[in-house]
């Protein structure tokens, strides 16, 4: 069964802002792990649903655009649920310097 890790972004960029933002940037994400790869990259409204897979691992994820904050779900599989406080952690630390 997969872990999900939720986190709350803050931003000072308004919805379009945030969206251009983070549309223009999240294929990056894959690049941060070895041979990641990012597909099924779509929008639902203010919704971007997307998933990366690397190093054996595939993580279904969604950001959810809102007016002051991105709230942020990561579908983690079992073997990388054991570090999702970590994760939330660096998420929640590391997130708002990414929107900016």
């Amino acid at each position: 069964m997969n872990q999900p890790v939720e986190v709350d972004i803050p931003h000072k960029l308004g919805r379009a802002g945030v969206r251009q933002r983070i549309d223009g940037g999240i294929d990056k994400l894959a690049n941060m792990i070895p041979g990641g790869v990012m597909h099924d990259k779509r929008w639902d409204g203010d919704t971007l649903h997307f998933t990366v897979s690397g190093m054996g691992q595939t993580v279904k994820a969604r950001c959810e655009m809102h007016d002051a904050h991105v709230h942020a779900v990561l579908d983690l599989p079992p073997m990388l649920a054991m570090f999702a406080n970590k994760i939330k952690e660096k998420l929640g630390r590391d997130g708002p310097a990414l929107l900016k």
